[in-house]
């Protein structure tokens, strides 16, 4: 196929034969072995080393400033500013690194979104065949017929070998560079092999674009129930348990990562699943372990010489990963041959992971406390990885999903509002942290027994049957009984055995809660009232 058939021509590119486009599998598979990119591992999954990088490169990612996007954007620590000169230079540089390259390109034509009348139809060009593999797991594969016209609206030309020697003097943070330019609907990306970039870039461009129409873009995992319906979407960060806890055997999964919610109601971005697989067991994490198989294809896991895999070894990194397409988690909307989308929630559940032991293990939210909720995209990991460190250390991530946010979070808020009033959803925060203290304290996380149950009350609705206790400083409903959960647990100030320490802790997390909101400027100030007020202690 030539470049000027495909469009490419109108990007600058004259002379990147031969072109692959949309290979199978099996093709991209073997082409991925005889370039030399990947290895062949355990159960036909093949495994990539992407180099340098094995996350992504937050610092390393700009968006051009021009004047179509520039008054929308929320510029600032996630979403950097670059001039629109400096894009038409590395574009340039990269166009000339195509042209005059003698080895293949790769094409993936294909959508982001499920949602007919809402997807994104989207074009990625690289030199590696296994980014063009990952892009088929992870994007929607479009069908012959959808082949035959396809129109991109926008396009990721993935140039890893090309990096930025000016840097400096373009004002960049390094020689690898991620930077998107709105008005002409292209992101090119150098210097980085890592295949997140394309997958989270792509987040980004819909966090930007959908909101815009009324469509709320959401960083969340979903399921449904055994009659596609019921709908429940799981918000929370790394650690909380989102994928564990929408990995229910009698709630099909519609997704583990990025969904939207417009007006026909929730549906999945993504035809696959982007796993963490560092420490992976089978008996803990049995659907990530079973979809390591032809197809998938594992990043840069340890591995002897007879590609034995050690899913415990971080020597590369602790980010090891595993991408694979829908079909390959038997409990999913897509492995049943239906589409990922459902009709509107009736469930949203918030987790955290809270290591200080302050938050109730399950509570009901008002609609202002669910947006303060949202905005805080609050959780508190376990410290002691770094010597020295005695206190949990507390993160606040934007709507749960600050690195892809490209509008003001408050602008997403308020959609989410919006879309609760109207479908009238019940919202409820879950606690998977510590009960009876801080994890430095000797106290045991919450069982998982005790949230399964409180995650059943909640999609059964008999949580709704509950007396509920308000706590004094978060505002926060507690449930006073709920079947299956042992009561003593319910209540967190009731577990602690140190009344007036558990008050003292609870002080100094309402505080980080004020101190983080106020970041976000006098828009959101509203909203402060929804939160924690440490005076009532």
């Amino acid at each position: 196929m030539t470049e000027e058939k495909l469009g490419l021509n109108k990007l600058g590119f004259n002379d990147i034969k031969p072109i692959y486009r949309n290979l199978s599998i099996e093709r991209l598979i073997e082409e991925s072995l005889l370039n030399g990119e990947v290895v062949m591992g355990m159960n036909g999954a093949t495994i990539v080393d992407t180099g340098a990088y094995t996350g992504r490169s937050p610092n390393d990612k700009f968006f051009v400033e021009e004047s179509s996007s520039v008054n929308n954007l929320w510029w600032g620590p996630v979403n950097h500013p670059v001039d629109e000169a400096i894009f038409d230079e590395l574009y340039a540089k990269i166009i000339d690194y195509y042209n005059n390259a003698s080895t293949k390109t790769y094409i993936f034509d294909g959508f982001a979104g499920a949602d007919l009348d809402n997807r994104l139809p989207l074009r990625v060009i690289a030199k590696r065949a296994w980014q063009a593999h990952f892009c088929h797991n992870m994007f929607i594969c479009p069908t012959q017929d959808e082949l035959v016209d396809f129109a991109p609206e926008f396009t990721i030309i993935n140039a890893s070998d090309v990096k930025d020697e000016f840097f400096l003097e373009h004002g960049l943070n390094s020689e690898t560079f991620v930077i998107f330019n709105l008005k002409k609907k292209i992101a090119i990306i150098g210097g980085t092999e890592y295949g997140g970039e394309m997958k989270k870039g792509i987040f980004s461009v819909l966090h930007y674009y959908l909101p815009l129409k009324g469509i709320l873009s959401m960083h969340c995992s979903a399921n449904v129930d055994e009659n596609d319906e019921n709908s429940a979407l799981f918000f929370g960060l790394s650690g909380t348990g989102k994928t564990t806890l929408s990995t229910d055997p009698n709630r099909p999964l519609i997704g583990d990562d990025e969904h939207g919610w417009s007006d026909n109601g929730i549906f999945n971005f993504e035809g696959g699943c982007y796993a963490k697989t560092i420490n992976l067991k089978a008996e803990d994490e049995p659907d990530i372990y079973n979809a390591i198989r032809h197809g998938a294809m594992l990043e840069n896991v340890m591995y002897d010489e007879n590609r034995v895999i050690d899913f415990t070894d971080s020597t590369k990194t602790e980010n090891t990963r595993v991408s694979y397409p829908l079909e390959h988690i038997d409990n999913s909307l897509f492995a049943q041959g239906k589409a990922s989308i459902a009709g509107h929630p009736k469930t949203i559940i918030f987790l955290t992971c809270d290591a200080y032991g302050i938050l109730p293990p399950v509570s009901k939210l008002t609609t202002e406390q669910a947006m303060y909720q949202f905005i805080s995209g609050y959780t508190a990991k376990v410290a002691g990885t770094e010597r020295g460190v005695t206190e949990p250390t507390a993160t606040f991530s934007p709507c749960y999903g600050g690195p892809f946010l490209t509008l003001h979070p408050l602008r997403y808020a308020e959609l989410l509002k919006e879309k609760i009033d109207i479908h009238d959803v019940k919202v409820y925060l879950v606690n998977t942290g510590w009960s009876g203290g801080s994890a430095q304290s000797g106290a045991k996380r919450i069982s998982i027994k005790n949230t399964r149950a409180m995650i059943a009350a909640i999609l059964d609705g008999s949580i709704e049957n509950s007396e509920f206790d308000i706590d004094p400083v978060f505002g926060l409903s507690i449930p006073l009984s709920l079947n299956g959960v042992e009561s003593t647990v319910l209540n967190p100030r009731e577990s602690w055995e140190d009344k007036n320490l558990y008050d003292d802790n609870a002080i100094k997390l309402a505080e980080l809660f004020i101190d983080n909101f106020k970041t976000y400027g006098a828009d959101v100030k509203y909203l402060e009232n929804a939160g924690p007020n440490p005076v009532n202690v």
